[in-house]
């Protein structure tokens, strides 16, 4: 496929060929008829104009987008030549940045500018072009000078100056169009920014003739491509965290001093936009906004010396080092080693050259700019940061005057007139740099000194490049962890990489959702803000436990009031829960309204108040619950410690490895800050607690473990982690919270149920129950568990109780998972979650009903006495039979009957058994047995029963 031909208007052209980039396009269109051939296989046949025969390239590992050489021109080699005979062999040379500037003067290539690759993408963008020169009489790209004692220089390549300054506006502009569009998402915003910094560009270079011939040519777009390269519009929902290009076309620029068209400039960045939503505590809604270029890493400018009588310059300034007599620089005070050049300007990027120390100079060898000299006659000021450390880097920040421009690279022109040489530690140049250059320069007579700075002494210009070269450095240095080492690579051209990737991962975890003022400089930094530690002496403190129904919590909590020195200033608070009902959001808040009310009405203050949450709460509900709460006051005079959870591993199995639900939501990362383990904690090697510590520290690798036997914590360092102030405001914790939960802080957060529904059923009654019969339908519990669907099971019973044995009333605690049972004197604690005088019990399971649980109940106190039944001869026991002949043997015989011992016989020799009179016997036993029946039964007429639920 080819173009010809495109005349003076080349906006359509432009546009088509900007529909097949994504990425940076530096380029000069000298000429105004041109052959654009692009090159889309991974192997082409490239027909040789001179030799017509057909040369097939292979450029398997870089594919080339687009290639333009010239098509008109007086005195010309055929087009299309050289890219046949010279072109690949050159062009994988250039993207691998290798080509000597003898390898391109041979080829007598006119101007060439490398134009960028974008990671990952296999894609190249090189153009090549013809001026209206003579082939054979090359423009060269380099227009800088070296310095070798007189500032008599001669500017060349006018054109090409004026076209270098046109894009390095354009390079402007668009960067002020990204920052302007990642602020305002507005494309019509940016635009606007970027076509007055286009014009504010020219005014500083001093190209006011050009504002308005350039003023309709300048064309500025923002597109946003999905993974696929398809463009999606921007007013897509979607589009808000693709990757997007920002491109700025300056079409036909005239030549106003010749006439003619000069050609025309391409760029682009492609960039990524992370935004967030931040809310006042008044309601107050506004946008947070960053974002990194992508494309930093591509070379904005990239040029090789090409021009004979340069080359023969750069040669020249490098003669000076054989020099035995003074130069300009002065003599040589040590060898050639590798150092970093940098400036502040937006075209340049770290540079790796050989430089030579002189006693009045710099020589930087560069393998593209050739040779560039820094004489102190041009040096207002040079700076010296090292780090305090022989393993940091040393950078020399070299402040120069407006003389040494000509004498500079294009791209290492800066506003703020200053370069940055980077010295690596462990190199010749650095251990020379202090042990020849420093003490030959405190000893010349130019009065230049090198002033010794530190890194916070810095201009925000210096310190932004002094932190872009400690960047560079770190990567080619081995470091233990090379985990990161893919990301580390990209740190030097994306310097504000670390800070993007915080937002970026903020602001694609909470969505639409806010994040909270006070929250936005901690969520960004390593520590919480001092003011929050000060703020925290001022507030009532919130100490939240949590655990599953059989985790001890509630011991924890008695320990902690037990311990307390200033128990009269601590509240606690346990949420009743009434009949089937889950955790109340607005009884926690109520509770807490009061609490700062009665305390304003009393003038007494609790320090701390201790919430005790009950059953299958997810932590996430009760935090929410707190942060969301309507009445500012509490905002302000509030704020929550520490979040503990109780875990016993013997309580916390289903069935094998089925976890109870919110087991591990009430560990969640972000929202607990120690894990308190109330059981097997004499085992440490226990498979189960070491199966249960192995799984709460993959969901919260940030807690703290402590062990605590049944509630009683023994170290002084755990009590103060459990009754931290601050622990729960911590960066890390507050970062993990937007991450894993967005909106949690305006209580929008959906924490879901479980995957099992556990019920929660209180019984009252006022009655006693039998201890016995008590213990033994408790111990009965554990053989009685179903399998899945687990209806019907009892896991957990707690509460208080009277049993007839003892007039004390007794707490009770019965787990039918671990099979322990314990009764112990109510000691008055302060979790009870009841504050009724009856007697209570708490049941947990699944499916469990109030009228189920009172019948389960009823077994266990004092049963009715039933009514015996009448007896008969039928209804009499074999036993009874015994005892009626054993008492009535002996009696009286009738006449004809005697008793041998062992039978009765009768006259004629028959013998029996049982006495002859034995059904006589028999009915006697009855007549007297129901006159004690009826005794009974009147009795218990007499005896009205009261059921355990009877008020």
């Amino acid at each position: 496929m080819s173009v010809r031909g495109f005349g003076k208007s080349t906006t359509d052209w432009i546009q088509c060929l900007w529909t097949a980039f994504s990425m940076r396009t530096f380029s000069f269109l000298k000429d105004s008829g041109a052959v654009c051939s692009p090159v889309w296989k991974s192997r082409v046949h490239f027909p040789c104009r001179n030799c017509q025969r057909p040369k097939l390239q292979s450029l398997s590992e870089h594919i080339i987008r687009m290639v333009l050489f010239p098509a008109t021109s007086q005195t010309r080699v055929k087009a299309g030549s050289h890219l046949c005979c010279l072109g690949a062999t050159l062009l994988r040379k250039i993207w691998r940045t290798t080509v000597s500037p003898s390898l391109l003067k041979d080829t007598r290539f006119a101007t060439l500018a490398l134009v960028g690759v974008l990671p990952n993408t296999c894609c190249c963008n090189v153009w090549l072009l013809k001026g209206h020169k003579p082939v054979l009489e090359p423009i060269s790209l380099e227009a800088h000078i070296p310095y070798l004692g007189n500032d008599n220089t001669q500017q060349k390549g006018t054109d090409l100056q004026l076209l270098s300054h046109i894009y390095s506006a354009v390079v402007q502009s668009v960067l002020a169009g990204i920052k302007c569009f990642s602020i305002s998402s507005s494309v019509s915003k940016a635009k606007d920014v970027a076509e007055q910094t286009f014009q504010l560009a020219l005014d500083n270079f001093g190209l006011i003739p050009y504002r308005g011939a350039l003023r309709s040519k300048a064309v500025f777009s923002i597109q946003a491509v999905n993974n696929e390269g398809i463009i999606i519009p921007l007013s897509d929902e979607d589009s808000r965290f693709m990757v997007k290009t920002a491109s700025m076309i300056v079409h036909d620029i005239p030549d106003l001093q010749c006439g003619g068209n000069l050609g025309s400039i391409v760029f682009s960045e492609s960039f990524l936009v992370s935004s967030m939503y931040i809310q006042q505590r008044d309601g107050a809604l506004c946008s947070d906004s960053c974002y990194t270029v992508l494309t930093s890493s591509v070379p904005r400018h990239v040029c090789w010396l090409v021009d004979e009588a340069d080359v023969r310059m750069s040669e020249q300034a490098q003669h000076l080092l054989k020099e035995e007599d003074g130069t300009c620089l002065g003599i040589p005070l040590t060898v050639k080693d590798s150092v970093y050049m940098f400036s502040n300007s937006l075209l340049s990027t770290p540079e790796e050259g050989k430089l030579v120390f002189f006693s009045e100079g710099i020589l930087f060898v560069h393998p593209h700019h050739g040779s560039i000299t820094l004489s102190m006659s041009h040096i207002n000021t040079i700076k010296l940061c090292d780090g305090g450390s022989l393993s940091d880097i040393s950078v020399l920040f070299i402040e120069y005057q407006t003389s040494l421009l000509p004498h500079l690279p294009f791209p290492l022109h800066s506003a703020d007139f200053s370069l940055a040489i980077a010295l690596l530690p462990k190199t010749k140049s650095y251990k020379s740099f202090y042990s020849q250059v420093l003490p030959a320069w405190r000893k010349s007579d130019s009065g230049l000194r090198v002033q010794h700075v530190l890194s916070d002494q810095l201009s925000p210009e210096h310190k932004s490049m002094y932190s872009r070269l400690l960047k560079l450095h770190e990567i080619h240095t081995p470091a233990a962890n090379s985990q990161r080492a893919v990301l580390k690579t990209a740190y030097p051209q994306l310097p504000e990489h670390d800070r993007f990737l915080q937002h970026f991962a903020i602001s694609s975890s909470v969505g639409e959702e806010s994040v909270c003022s006070d929250h936005l400089s901690t969520v960004f930094s390593d520590t919480a803000p001092e003011n929050n530690k000060h703020e925290c002496k001022r507030k009532m403190v919130l100490t939240i436990i949590t655990g599953l129904p059989g985790s001890h919590k509630e011991n924890l909590c008695d320990f902690l009031m037990e311990v307390n020195q200033n128990r009269a200033r601590w509240e606690v608070f346990c949420p009743a829960l009434e009949s089937s009902e889950e955790f109340s959001a607005s009884h926690l808040q109520r509770y807490l309204s009061s609490l700062l009310a009665k305390q304003r009405e009393t003038d007494l203050n609790s320090s701390r108040v201790v919430l005790l949450i009950p059953g299958y709460t997810d932590v996430l509900d009760v935090i929410q619950a707190i942060t969301a709460h309507p009445d500012p006051q509490v905002h302000s005079r509030v704020t929550v410690g520490a979040v503990s959870a109780c875990v016993n591993p013997l309580t916390s199995f289903i069935t094998h490895r089925l976890l109870f639900p919110k087991l591990l939501e009430q560990c969640s990362q972000g929202v607990v800050s120690n894990v308190v383990f109330t059981g097997l904690t004499t085992e440490q090697k226990h498979p189960l607690l070491k199966h249960m510590q192995q799984l709460i520290r993959a969901a919260n690798p940030s807690t703290a473990f402590i062990s605590a036997e049944k509630g009683a914590v023994k170290r002084t360092e755990d009590i103060r982690l459990i009754l931290n102030d601050s622990g729960f405001s911590q960066s890390h914790m507050i970062n993990a919270r937007y991450l894993l939960y967005p909106g949690w802080w305006e209580g929008r957060f959906a924490s879901g149920s479980g995957s099992l529904s556990i019920s929660q059923r209180c019984v009252e009654f006022s009655r006693p129950l039998e201890r016995a019969l008590f213990l033994q339908r408790c111990k009965a519990l554990k053989s009685s568990i179903k399998p899945s669907p687990f209806t019907g099971n009892i896991y957990h019973i707690s509460g208080k109780v009277l049993f007839s044995d003892n007039d004390r009333q007794m707490v009770v605690n019965c787990n039918s998972i671990s099979g322990n049972v314990t009764i112990a004197p109510d000691q008055g604690t302060h979790h009870g979650p009841r504050t009724t005088n009856n007697c209570y019990l708490m049941f947990h399971g699944v499916g469990l009903t109030q009228e189920g649980l009172k019948d389960w109940l009823r077994h266990c106190a004092k049963q009715k006495v039933e009514k015996k039944v009448k007896k008969n001869k039928r209804t009499l026991t074999p036993q009874e039979i015994r005892y009626i002949h054993v008492k009535r043997h002996l009696d009286p015989l009738p006449p004809g009957y005697f008793y041998n011992g062992h039978h009765f016989v009768s006259f004629f020799g028959e013998k029996q058994n049982f006495h002859p009179l034995f059904d006589q016997f028999i009915d006697e036993y009855v007549q007297e047995a129901n006159k004690e029946i009826e005794r009974f039964n009147r009795e218990v007429d007499l005896q009205p029963h009261s059921d355990l639920f009877d008020t």
